[in-house]
């Protein structure tokens, strides 16, 4: 029977952004082909790191939840330690708790997505209203600022 499993790995600070897509990729890569169902995945970007981990003060930060079994997750850490971009990685058994509290975060984060898209559109429709009147205050200056220039 598959368990679900969520894991957080941290990368190097010094990788560009295309080499670590790169490094998500192959660690995605192993799953897929070792059988394992990704259910979510975050990036979760570049982020400070609470202590130094080999001289490194920040680490780019990636989460994957999926389902497998144990054997995978064997797999996958052997793959994490092996690979020099990955400075630290946890890999937790979720249980039945953590599976909903894990559904209701990315409900939630839905939910704010769409709010701010929305709060978007309206910001983009006022300022679109409200144009004319921001030019007229700058036309005021320009004259102002003419007049200064003359004398």
């Amino acid at each position: 029977m598959a368990n679900q499993y969520e894991t957080v790995f941290i990368m190097t600070p010094v990788l560009s952004d295309e080499q670590m897509k790169e490094t998500v990729q192959k660690f995605e890569k192993i799953l897929t082909d070792k059988g394992a169902e990704i259910v979510h995945q975050e990036n979760w970007g570049l982020r400070k790191l609470e202590y130094p981990i080999q001289k490194k003060s920040s680490g780019f930060y990636h989460l994957f939840e999926f389902k497998a079994e144990s054997d995978v997750v064997e797999a996958l850490e052997l793959q994490y330690r092996r690979d020099e971009r990955v400075i630290r990685f946890l890999t937790v058994s979720m249980d039945k708790y953590a599976i909903a509290y894990a559904e209701k975060r990315r409900a939630n984060r839905k939910e704010k997505a769409a709010g701010k898209e929305e709060t978007r559109e309206e910001v983009r429709e006022e300022a679109v209203n409200e144009a004319p009147a921001a030019e007229q205050p700058q036309e005021v200056n320009n004259e102002s600022n003419q007049t200064q220039q003359a004398e």
